[in-house]
């Protein structure tokens, strides 16, 4: 867990202050991470799930936590790197 917040604050170092919602896309090697990032979160939905009816321990949940952290942080960092077009989610005016 700490080297992900470790790697985590280190690409973020890089990286412009995100100020809107990022859409996955840009690059397929950036969309494989936001892909595995989803998938990341989709188990750690079902593993708290599974918490409430077995006890699992708190460093699982913070780990896949952190990881689906992390993937999204590569995600923008891969961007940066392979100086795609970061795909900002901005809301129509209603």
């Amino acid at each position: 867990i700490q080297f992900l917040e470790d790697e985590i604050d280190l690409m973020n170092n890089d990286l412009p202050q995100m100020t809107h919602f990022i859409l996955p896309g840009g690059h397929q090697t950036v969309s494989f991470c936001h892909i595995a990032r989803c998938v990341c979160r989709r188990s750690e939905r079902l593993t708290v799930a599974l918490n409430e009816e077995e006890t699992i321990g708190d460093t699982v949940l913070k780990y896949l936590n952190r990881l689906s952290d992390y993937l999204f942080v590569l995600a923008r960092k891969l961007t940066q790197d392979l100086q795609a077009e970061e795909i900002k989610w901005i809301p129509e005016k209603l």
